[in-house]
C-alpha cells in the first residue's frame, strides 16, 4: 500500500469509492473536484496496485483554528487491515493547529471506534445530517504538541 498526494488525476476513481463507501451519501462530483483542487486542502490517497483503496481529505483551519476532516472512506474489502488508521495518521500529521474535528455516522460503530483509538472524542450531535435521516456525531481531537500540562 502507498499513501500518497490526491489530485485531479484520481477523480475518476474517487467517485467511484464514494459511491461504494457512502452510497446515497456520495458527495457529488463538484463537490469531488473542488476537494481535489481547492487550495490548502490535505487529501491523501491510499493505492494498491494502482487501484485507489482509502481517501481522506482535511481542511486545515477550518474555522476558529480547529481543522476539519472532511471525508475518510476505505473500499470494503480493504477494511480492518490498517488503511483508514495508515490515512488517519498521515493526515493528522499535516493538520495544523491543537484540535481536530470530523463528523461520523451515529451508526458506523467501526470508524467511531477508530476515532476513538486515535483519541477523538464526542463532541455533540447533529440531527438529520445524512440524507437517510440519520444523525452525525461531531467528534473532536485534541492534538498532542508535545507541551506539559501541568
Amino acid at each position: 500500500m502507498i499513501i500518497s498526494t490526491a489530485s485531479l488525476r484520481d477523480m475518476r476513481q474517487v467517485m467511484r469509492l464514494e459511491r461504494v463507501c457512502f452510497g446515497v451519501d456520495a458527495w457529488p462530483v463538484l463537490d469531488v473536484m473542488s476537494v481535489l483542487v481547492w487550495p490548502g486542502m490535505v487529501r491523501l490517497r491510499a493505492t494498491l496496485d494502482r487501484k485507489l483503496i482509502g481517501l481522506i481529505t482535511a481542511e486545515p483551519v477550518w474555522r476558529d483554528g480547529i481543522s476539519m476532516i472532511t471525508t475518510i472512506g476505505v473500499v470494503p474489502d480493504h477494511r480492518r487491515l490498517g488503511v483508514g488508521s495508515a490515512l488517519l495518521a498521515g493526515c493528522e500529521s499535516l493538520l495544523p493547529g491543537e484540535k481536530i474535528r470530523l463528523t461520523v455516522r451515529e451508526d458506523n460503530q467501526p470508524a467511531i471506534r477508530l476515532y476513538e483509538k486515535f483519541h477523538y472524542t464526542y463532541l455533540t450531535k447533529v440531527p438529520n445530517y445524512y440524507r437517510d435521516g440519520r444523525s452525525g456525531l461531531v467528534m473532536e481531537k485534541i492534538k498532542d504538541t508535545g507541551r506539559l500540562h501541568l
